[in-house]
């Protein structure tokens, strides 16, 4: 097997976007999923899992039209920062400073996620721990509520929230995400967040940004290429379920997003509507259907594939996924040929020989291994 360098015969030139850190990112496979957007040569993409809008800016920046639909509620705030600007960087200036000069205060995002750098809590008997420091929910507080009080229109509103978010990520004291906090503070924790203008992008192109469910959007979309990156949930049998969810993990985007001050459960204060009986995505499903003993998730992208009005199909799949080799891989050919596969190895950050027909299903069981599949449609 040849190993590639990341960059060298894929993509010298991938443009650089923004984002927040998140399980699910595409960063590091942007110069392939490029490669083989750059073979179909389409004119208007659909983003059916869009997340940060990685790939959905990739792709903008690239000349590309682009449609960004994601379910939940931050994405569509980012897409439209990112994607749907028309206004000159410096219209924002004056807004980013006005935010950046608001003196903190104690309100509600202090009293459940603020945390005292001496180990003690905002709430003195609250034990739990915290993503944040008290001297950052504090500026949260008067940011967030602020953005409210200012007549702002939608594009306007998804900036300063999409700069809020992003000077939130990086103070917090995480992981990466908000289903558990680190049990000391984080090195990032102790500064003070400050907001920016984001980089979002101004093109001719006529973008759209969706928060829909897919099978809905699919339904009403024509294009020339999808990409798809489901969650596709974890294989390990001994993981919880909720420790899987999107919703769960990025629960608090949400909630700023909202400013709805919902009602919270469990230690890491999550919003009731995360919850595994509400949030859970059919893409998340862990178990088998009882009927034909296939994985949900598995006939759930099949139906995807059929239903998509497009020419061509970009799909991700990560060996760490619920969906099986096999069976994923009979799903592709009951909607379309597989043209290419690439698989890309995080732990060593190669990328592998290009995989033709089945032959990619033997390396699916290790570890840190990512898949992009090309499919044309049927």
């Amino acid at each position: 097997m040849q190993n590639l360098s990341p960059f060298n015969d894929i993509v010298a030139d991938v443009p650089a976007t923004e984002g927040i850190k998140y399980a699910g990112s595409k960063l590091k496979l942007l110069p392939y999923i490029l490669h083989l957007v750059r073979k179909v040569k389409p004119h208007r993409i659909l983003d059916g899992f869009c997340g940060t809008t990685r790939v959905a800016q990739a792709l903008a920046r690239s000349g590309y039209e682009v449609i960004a639909n994601d379910s939940a509620v931050w994405p569509k705030v980012f897409g439209t920062c990112y994607l749907l600007n028309n206004r000159p960087k410096r219209h924002y200036k004056d807004l980013i400073e006005h935010l950046n000069s608001l003196p903190g205060k104690d309100g509600w995002f202090t009293e459940n996620y603020g945390g005292r750098p001496n180990g003690g809590l905002a709430k003195q008997h609250d034990n739990l721990k915290k993503p944040w420091q008290i001297h950052n929910t504090r500026r949260l507080d008067a940011i967030r509520d602020e953005i409210d009080n200012l007549d702002l229109d939608e594009i306007e509103r998804s900036v300063a929230l999409t700069s809020l978010i992003l000077a939130l990520d990086s103070v917090d004291s995480t992981i990466g995400h908000y289903a558990a906090y680190l049990n000391k503070w984080s090195a990032r924790s102790y500064n003070q967040m400050v907001l920016g203008v984001p980089n979002y992008i101004v093109s001719d192109n006529v973008h759209r940004v969706l928060q829909d469910d897919i099978f809905n959007v699919l339904e009403d979309t024509q294009c020339d290429l999808v990409y798809f990156d489901p969650p596709y949930g974890s294989n390990n049998e001994k993981m919880p379920p909720s420790r899987i969810r999107y919703a769960a993990y990025y629960h608090l985007w949400t909630t700023i997003c909202l400013n709805d001050r919902p009602r919270l459960f469990g230690k890491a204060k999550r919003r009731a509507d995360s919850s595994d009986k509400i949030s859970a995505s059919i893409f998340e499903e862990f178990r088998r259907n009882p009927k034909t003993g296939r994985f949900i998730v598995v006939e759930a992208i099949e139906r995807l594939l059929k239903n998509v009005r497009a020419g061509h199909i970009i799909l991700s799949y990560s060996s760490g996924g619920r969906a099986t080799a096999d069976e994923l891989n009979q799903a592709i050919r009951k909607c379309g040929k597989l043209k290419e596969v690439l698989e890309i190895d995080y732990k060593r950050n190669v990328m592998a020989d290009m995989r033709w027909t089945s032959q990619w299903v033997a390396d699916a069981e290790t570890p840190n291994t990512e898949f992009l599949f090309l499919i044309e449609k049927d």
